[in-house]
C-alpha cells in the first residue's frame, strides 16, 4: 500500500489564538484555553492545529514581530504551557504547526538591537543594511510608504518588507541562516510537528531590482513582487532541517504569489516546501466558471512536479469567505463542501465552521496596523452575554453570537457546525476524498462539479451556484452521502440539483 505522508490526509484547523479561548480571565486567549478546548475540535474532527504567532513579541503586529523566538510571550503563557499542549494534542491523535517567522524580527530583538550600534559589531551584517535606499520598494501597512527607513544612531537605512518595527533580516549572511535553523530545532526537538512560514518567499531578494513604477505609484507592496532564484536554496536547507527529524516533520508556505506557476516552484523537486498556500484561489470570486478555472490551472502546474495543492478560503489576514461571498448561509455550506472535498490538503480558519463573517469594529477600538481586526475577532462558545469568556474580549464578538455560538450549534443538527462534522467524518471515511484520483466534470453552466476515485470507489461532489434548479445527470439513482441543504429525499433519487446546493454521493 503506497504512503501517504500525514501533511496529505489531514485537515488543518488555524487557531489565532488572542481570540481563542481565554483561560485567565484578562480578554486575552491562550495556551491554556486552547488546551481546555481540545474536545471540542477532537470532536469536531480536524487532525492538525496551526497556531498564528505566540512567540516573544511587543506586538507592534500582534506576534509577527518576534523579539525572542525561543520563548512564549507572557499574555499566551509559558514554554511549560506550550509543552503541555504538545503533549495533550499528540495524547488526542493532533498534530501541532507553530508559525514560524523567517524574514523579519521585531526592532526589540537583540540581534537587531546590536546590529544597530554601528557597522562593526559582530551582527552588523545580521540585517539589511545600506548608505541610501537600494530599490523602490514599499512596505506593508503603511500606505504604501517606503521599504526602508533611516536609523539615526547607525546613520544608515535598514529594510522593513513590513513596518519599521519589523526589520528584515540579512539571509545572505551565513550566520543569520544558521540562527534561523536553531530556532527550528528549539520547537522541532519540543515535539513540534511543522511549521507555517510567513512569507518565506521573502527570504531571498534582488534588492538592485526595482518593483514595476506603476505598482509603486499605486502603493503596492514589494511582497507581491518578490521571486528571487537564491530563495529555492535556502529552502532546500530549512527542508533538510525538517527531514532531519522522524515522523515527518512538514513545512507550508505562505508564498504570496498570485500566480500559480510561480508558486508552484517553491515545492523544488520534493526537496522545498511540503505545501504552499494557493492566494489565487482564496481570491476567486464565487463563481463556477472562476472557480473551476482556478482549480484546473493549480493542478496542472502541482501535477507535472508531484506536489500537493493546498485549499483555504479564509484566514486571519483577510475577511472571512462567508462575508467576501455575499453573506449568504447557504453559500458557505456549499463553500465548506467544496473545500473538503478538492483533491489536496484543506485549511479551516477558526469560526467558518460556525459561519462567521467579520466583526463591527469601532474607530476607538481598531488596533490591527493592517485594519484586519474584524476576521480576528473572537471566537463565541456559548450564548451567554460573555460567550464562554471569562472577561469582556480584546474585541468585539462577531455579528449573531447569540445563536453563531459552539454550544448553541452542538445542539442543532441542522446547523453548519454539524455540517462541517458530518462532512469532515465523510472524509475520513472515503479515502477517495482524501488522497484519492481528481476530475474535473466540464459543464458551461453554474455547476461546479468533480469526481473523486479511488481502489474503485467513485464519489461525485457538485455544487449548484445558481439560483435555479440544475439537472446533473451522473447524480441520478447514486447513494447520498451529503447534502448541504439536508435534502436527503432529493439528491440520490433524482439527478435534480436544487439552487445553492451542494451533494456529494458515491457512484454504484
Amino acid at each position: 500500500m503506497k504512503h501517504v505522508p500525514w501533511w496529505q490526509s489531514s485537515v488543518v484547523y488555524q487557531i489565532y489564538p488572542r481570540s481563542f479561548a481565554d483561560s485567565n480571565g484578562d480578554g486575552i486567549g491562550d495556551l491554556q484555553g486552547i488546551r481546555s478546548r481540545l474536545d471540542y475540535l477532537q470532536w469536531l474532527g480536524i487532525d492538525v492545529i496551526w497556531l498564528s504567532p505566540v512567540f516573544q513579541s511587543p506586538m507592534a503586529d500582534f506576534g509577527y514581530d518576534v523579539s525572542d523566538y525561543c520563548a512564549i510571550d507572557p499574555i499566551f503563557g509559558t514554554l511549560d504551557d506550550m509543552d503541555a499542549l504538545i503533549s495533550d494534542c499528540h495524547a488526542r491523535g493532533l498534530r501541532l504547526m507553530l508559525d514560524w517567522v523567517p524574514n523579519h524580527t521585531s526592532d526589540q530583538h537583540r540581534w537587531f538591537q546590536q546590529s544597530r550600534v554601528d557597522s562593526t559589531n559582530p551582527k552588523a551584517d545580521w540585517y539589511v543594511w545600506r548608505d541610501e535606499p537600494a530599490n523602490n520598494w514599499c512596505c506593508s501597512f503603511t500606505g504604501g510608504g517606503s521599504a526602508w527607513d533611516f536609523d539615526e544612531g547607525r546613520q544608515q537605512w535598514y529594510l522593513h518588507c513590513f513596518l519599521p518595527e519589523q526589520p528584515d533580516l540579512n539571509w545572505d549572511n551565513p550566520e543569520v541562516e544558521q540562527a534561523m535553523h536553531d530556532t527550528l530545532r528549539f520547537w522541532l526537538d519540543r515535539g513540534v510537528d511543522g511549521f507555517r512560514m510567513d512569507v518565506v518567499h521573502l527570504i531571498g531578494k534582488q534588492l538592485d531590482r526595482d518593483d514595476p513604477v506603476r505598482a509603486v505609484a499605486r502603493g503596492l507592496a514589494h511582497v507581491v513582487f518578490n521571486d528571487a532564484a537564491v530563495t529555492h536554496e535556502r529552502l532546500r536547507g530549512i527542508r533538510r532541517v525538517l527531514d532531519s527529524y522522524p515522523g515527518e516533520r512538514a513545512s507550508v508556505g505562505e508564498v504570496y504569489l498570485l500566480d500559480e506557476a510561480a508558486m508552484a516552484t517553491y515545492y523544488g523537486n520534493n526537496d522545498e516546501l511540503q505545501l504552499s498556500f494557493n492566494f489565487s484561489f482564496l481570491w476567486t470570486k464565487w463563481d463556477a466558471a472562476a472557480l473551476r478555472d482556478r482549480i484546473k490551472t493549480t493542478l496542472s502546474h502541482l501535477a507535472p512536479r508531484g506536489a500537493w495543492p493546498t485549499w483555504v478560503l479564509s484566514n486571519h489576514d483577510v475577511p472571512r469567505h462567508r462575508q467576501r461571498y455575499g453573506s449568504s448561509e447557504e453559500v458557505a455550506r456549499m463553500a465548506a463542501v467544496m473545500l473538503l472535498t478538492l483533491s489536496g490538503t484543506p485549511f479551516m480558519y477558526q469560526g467558518e465552521e460556525l459561519g462567521l463573517v467579520d466583526a463591527l469594529i469601532p474607530a476607538d477600538r481598531v488596533v490591527d496596523p493592517g485594519g484586519r481586526d474584524g476576521c480576528r475577532a473572537p471566537l463565541p462558545w456559548t450564548a451567554d452575554h460573555l460567550h464562554g469568556w471569562p472577561h469582556d474580549p480584546w474585541l468585539p464578538f462577531p455579528p449573531e453570537p447569540d445563536t453563531r455560538n459552539v454550544e448553541s450549534q452542538q445542539h442543532d443538527g441542522t446547523s453548519i457546525l454539524n455540517l462541517y462534522r458530518h462532512m469532515l467524518g465523510i472524509r475520513r471515511s472515503h479515502p477517495a476524498l482524501r488522497e484519492g484520483g481528481f476530475v474535473m466534470i466540464e459543464r458551461d453552466d453554474d455547476v461546479l462539479a468533480f469526481e473523486r476515485m479511488l481502489n474503485g470507489e467513485r464519489v461525485v461532489v457538485a455544487l449548484n451556484l445558481g439560483d435555479v434548479g440544475r439537472t446533473v445527470d451522473v447524480l441520478g439513482g447514486t447513494t447520498l452521502l451529503l447534502s448541504s441543504l439536508g435534502l436527503a429525499s432529493r439528491v440520490g433519487t433524482t439527478s435534480v440539483l436544487a439552487a445553492h446546493e451542494a451533494a456529494v454521493v458515491v457512484l454504484a
